[in-house]
């Protein structure tokens, strides 16, 4: 495991980051290439997200240095359907200054590890073909490609693909 820089505290998220939170998904969005959104949610849906995963106790943990979020990783819920509750979706995303400085894989670890205190036994991600420092990272963690979805997304006349990928805990 990658030693993270000085300053660097990787933990769950806090009700005073939400603000930082959105800020950091809204720098990566802002990039228009590694997350759906093209700009960071709304400060109210930022904040009832962060509010909900945390009273559901589901994994949120936040890369923070000097009181800023400078990445962050998510599992939750894949459906509320009864026979799909142990599926969770893995969100994630660091801003580019940061990129490259082992803080991917620590947050990555430290929601994993929470994951099956939430239930969770199988977690799936989808990202952009482009994306091959984040598809790295996702098999170094074990998880495997399980689709294509082709031409998913037509943006800046550039045609991107989603690789899908799970991994079973236990």
């Amino acid at each position: 495991m990658k030693a993270l820089p000085e300053g660097i505290e990787v933990r769950r998220i806090r009700i005073e980051d939400i603000g930082s939170f959105r800020e950091a998904v809204g720098s990566v969005a802002r990039e228009r290439r590694w997350l759906l959104t093209l700009d960071a949610y709304p400060a109210e849906a930022t904040a009832a997200f962060v509010r909900d995963t945390m009273a559901k106790g589901h994994p949120q943990f936040v890369a923070v240095r000097e009181g800023r979020v400078v990445g962050w990783c998510d599992i939750v819920p894949m459906a509320p359907f009864e026979g799909f509750r142990h599926n969770g979706r893995l969100g994630m995303g660091v801003i580019a200054d940061w990129r490259g400085r082992g803080l991917g894989g620590a947050l990555i670890d430290a929601a994993l590890e929470a994951a099956p205190r939430s239930g969770f036994t199988r977690i799936e991600l989808e990202a952009f073909a482009s994306n091959t420092a984040a598809l790295g990272l996702y098999r170094s963690r074990g998880f495997e490609q399980e689709g294509l979805k082709r031409g998913v997304r037509i943006l800046d006349g550039q045609v991107e693909d989603f690789v899908c990928m799970a991994l079973r805990l236990g």
